[in-house]
């Protein structure tokens, strides 16, 4: 069974947070190539440079420098081909309703989803 994107951006600040969802992500066959990064602005970098092209993306909410929603608004701001394409999950440990309503609210965010990530989760994404 092909994996449901081909490519992925995951954009966390905390390593483990990042290990955790990268295993899960490979062991359910949701995508066939991750890229992390580890800050949002890295991210932004690697979206304005092209070395990083992903159909899905799941974006950490609470990061130092730029959180999640400055994340949103400088992708915004960026240019490039199969941008609207791409969706964006909120993946967080926040339980703030507005975090929540905000991501929601936003045009790029598909779904907001409560850290961790699990196979359940992926499997209802996935259809």
């Amino acid at each position: 069974m092909p994996a449901t994107y081909k490519n992925c951006l995951l954009i966390d600040d905390n390593y483990i947070d990042n290990f955790v969802t990268r295993r899960i992500l490979e062991s359910s066959n949701f995508v066939e190539a991750i890229a992390v990064r580890q800050s949002a602005t890295e991210a932004i970098d690697a979206l304005r440079d092209g070395s990083v092209k992903p159909d899905v993306i799941f974006l950490d909410l609470r990061m130092p420098l730029m959180n999640g929603f400055e994340f949103l608004n400088e992708f915004d701001k960026i240019d490039f081909d199969g941008k609207e394409a791409i969706k964006i999950f909120m993946l967080s440990s926040s339980l703030d309703p507005t975090d929540v309503k905000r991501s929601t609210e936003n045009k790029y965010v598909v779904q907001f989803i409560h850290k961790p990530l699990t196979h359940k989760i992926l499997e209802e994404l996935g259809t």
